[in-house]
């Protein structure tokens, strides 16, 4: 019996002492809960917080809100106290004018509750693109490896990315050099984002991948229209993001969904300018995984290059793309209003793509178009699209005067009609 207890013992002193020194505690976070975080976002963005809540205000380590002094090292440091806080915390950004240049906020964090990032300060990025070569993560602002984030607040995050915009070589070349994202998320789980504002930013506003579990509201994107490769929200390998109740207004996708993105919602977002809501483009990597789950729902596009659209490149990396609704959604006068494309990228390419599309359905679609094809379907000739829905469709073309009929097209695509359409079917 000694020895027994005494085995005893020695297994619970071990557990302890792992709790100590890998997870500083054994207060792990328990399920998440959307709502409640939610809630508690609302309430950080006015310093509604209990007296639980550690406060880790930028100020306190050293940052200057006088717009011109860096303080990319102030905000490194107060991050690090609260993410390092063994309790409830908070960074904040107050009111006020921050300069910063690329910062990385990264966890694991150990608090028992969502850490808090309180944002109501205008942060403003260092305008010279020299200041990012090389930089760690390559993006602005970065979050990674956290599990528990609310990003809440009235504030401000200005990329300054107009001088940058100048170095651009995107549009002669597709491996081209990415810009830096204003808020780059990867390996984020259960997080909250709302209320902020992104102006101008160097490449995308927003980039989620490799994370899991993300509520986005109230967000205001904006960009100038002719602004080179600045998507509104970019994802790629993540699950579960729900986006809603969002302005977009930027110089390309305003959602844009590539290979890994799954079960995302995007609801009550108004776009344009810009390029429209995309999936893709898909079959630009090897062993890419699959698209599916996707949804964009009760959402409007004004003046934007296209409506919805799927592009793939022409090339082997096989993978496929399904489960897909774009439902009750209002276009004025977009240009393509309905496309899918697989034969993005390479117009010298005879390769097919080998991205399989199916089960892709629209419904309610309505408004206006500047372009005299207003569904363009154009799959692929060694992997034709299966299952595709057209419900109520009704698009009217405003455009100039000329003899060109209103049609659809459609090439290698299996269409199944149902309701009202205009234009008319594809024969």
């Amino acid at each position: 019996m000694a020895l027994v207890a005494t085995a005893r013992i020695i297994i619970i002193s071990a557990i302890l002492l792992l709790c100590l020194v890998v997870l500083r505690g054994c207060d792990a976070k328990g399920p998440f809960n959307a709502a409640a975080a939610l809630a508690k976002a609302r309430d950080a963005a006015i310093g509604k917080v209990g007296p639980e809540v550690k406060v880790f205000n930028v100020l306190d380590y050293g940052a200057k809100a006088d717009g011109n002094t860096d303080c990319s090292i102030n905000f490194i440091r107060a991050f690090r106290a609260a993410c390092n806080f063994n309790g409830d915390a908070m960074m904040v950004i107050p009111d006020g004018e921050f300069l910063i240049g690329p910062v990385v906020f990264s966890g694991p964090c150990f608090n028992p509750s969502p850490l808090i990032i309180q944002a109501n300060g205008n942060v403003k990025a260092q305008p010279d693109i020299s200041r990012f070569r090389g930089a760690v993560g390559t993006d602005w602002i970065n979050f990674q490896s956290i599990d528990g984030l609310i990003l809440s607040g009235h504030g401000t995050f200005h990329g300054q990315g107009a001088e940058a915009w100048k170095s651009n070589d995107c549009a002669g070349k597709s491996n081209c050099d990415r810009l830096p994202a204003t808020l780059k998320f990867i390996k984020v789980n259960d997080a909250i984002i709302r209320g902020i504002k992104s102006i101008d930013p160097k490449g995308f506003h927003i980039m989620i991948s490799n994370s899991q579990n993300f509520r986005i509201f109230n967000l205001n994107l904006q960009a100038p229209g002719d602004s080179p490769n600045t998507d509104g929200f970019h994802m790629s390998k993540s699950n579960l993001v729900k986006i809603s109740k969002s302005i977009v207004a930027t110089g390309d996708d305003c959602v844009s969904m590539i290979h890994g993105s799954t079960n995302i919602s995007v609801k009550k977002v108004i776009c344009g300018p810009g390029h429209g809501f995309s999936i893709g483009s898909l079959g630009h990597y090897e062993d890419e995984y699959d698209v599916t789950g996707i949804m964009v729902k009760n959402c409007s596009l004004t003046d934007t290059d296209n409506g919805v659209r799927i592009k793939t490149y022409k090339t082997e990396s096989p993978s496929k793309a399904s489960g897909i609704i774009f439902r009750d959604l209002i276009m004025d006068r977009v240009r393509n209003p309905i496309i899918i494309d697989q034969e993005y990228g390479d117009a010298k390419s005879s390769q097919p793509s080998k991205v399989s599309i199916s089960d892709v359905r629209y419904i309610n679609i309505k408004g206006t178009t500047t372009s005299k094809v207003a569904v363009a379907l154009l799959c692929s000739s060694s992997n034709p699209c299966q299952g595709i829905y057209m419900n109520n469709v009704n698009l009217q073309y405003v455009g100039g005067p000329d003899e060109v009929p209103f049609s659809s097209s459609c090439a290698n695509a299996k269409v199944n009609y149902l309701g009202f359409q205009s234009p008319l079917p594809c024969s």
